[in-house]
């Protein structure tokens, strides 16, 4: 009976514990990933996004109206001046890059390309992380190829 008791205790323990990791984990998670924030403008819906490492998130648009995409490379937290970069071109090479670079405080972008029917390179970086995704979104949802730096 005293040796139940005691396995009982320690389990009640060890439950505590696991307890007491978790709320201690999730207390120092990571950053939430940044949502996207409208800046492609009204009639633009996000078809494709991959994260910039622990940094935010590359959001790719598509407004069937227009018929455009936008890119906008977003921060997780923002904060002061870091360098960021987004951009986007049609992967046959048939549109020069559109891109914007700079100092940002939230994000980069939004910038645009005439995207019906055709497959876009798109990425962008936050500091010294980047991201890039090839041959996505050709006409219809597609992964693409991403590749992380």
């Amino acid at each position: 009976m005293k040796r139940s008791r005691a396995i009982a205790g320690a389990a009640a323990l060890a439950v505590a514990g696991i307890a007491t990791m978790a709320t201690a984990t999730s207390a120092t998670a990571a950053p939430k990933a940044a949502a996207y924030n409208g800046a492609c403008g009204s009639g633009y819906g996000v078809v494709n996004s991959v994260p910039v490492t622990g940094k935010g998130t590359v959001y790719l648009t598509y407004s069937a109206k227009t018929g455009k995409n936008c890119v906008v490379t977003i921060r997780n937290s923002p904060g002061k001046r870091v360098p960021m970069y987004t951009y986007i071109t049609a992967t046959d090479g048939s549109s020069d890059w559109v891109y914007d670079s700079g100092q940002y405080t939230s994000y980069a972008g939004p910038v645009y390309l005439p995207g019906k029917g055709i497959c876009v390179d798109w990425g962008g970086s936050i500091e010294s992380v980047s991201v890039s995704v090839s041959g996505s979104n050709c006409g219809r949802m597609a992964a693409g190829v991403v590749t992380h730096h």
